[in-house]
């Protein structure tokens, strides 16, 4: 009984991993769906259930740079914070001045994005000497 328990659990934490992937790669594009935490969930949930899927995952194409660079380091390159400040207040700025028409919402929108914008400037910039770090971290 208790391995089927084991299973179960195994199965429900790879959904979930492989949903959080899902829901990451979208946050690439759509600028108000967070990457980082989606992809920092799917890791957690592999971890505990899978060493195949972790083990892709943290040494993925792009998205094991990304979670090796904010799970060591809590860092992302210049490019990447004025990427993603530039998409999220274009696309938040839009909506508060064409799409929501209730101040509230308005001023919930403008909430969200100065607290995104505050985490964002907060995490240190990838520099050229911690990304070399990183690199001869992932050659050992």
């Amino acid at each position: 009984m208790a391995g089927g328990r084991i299973e179960i659990r195994k199965g429900l934490l790879v959904a979930a991993g492989v949903t959080a992937v899902g829901l990451g790669t979208v946050g690439v594009v759509v600028p108000l769906l967070p990457t980082t935490p989606f992809l920092l969930l799917a890791a957690a949930c592999f971890v505990r259930s899978s060493d195949r899927l972790y083990a892709w995952l943290i040494h993925h194409k792009w998205f094991g740079y990304y979670i090796r660079n904010y799970r060591e380091h809590k860092a992302i390159t210049q490019r990447a914070k004025m990427v993603t400040l530039t998409l999220l207040w274009g696309t938040i700025g839009y909506a508060i001045m064409f799409a929501a028409s209730a101040w509230w919402l308005r001023a919930l929108l403008a909430a969200i994005a100065l607290g995104v914008s505050a985490h964002v400037c907060c995490l240190k910039t990838l520099t050229p000497q911690l990304a070399a770090m990183v690199a001869g971290e992932q050659r050992n």
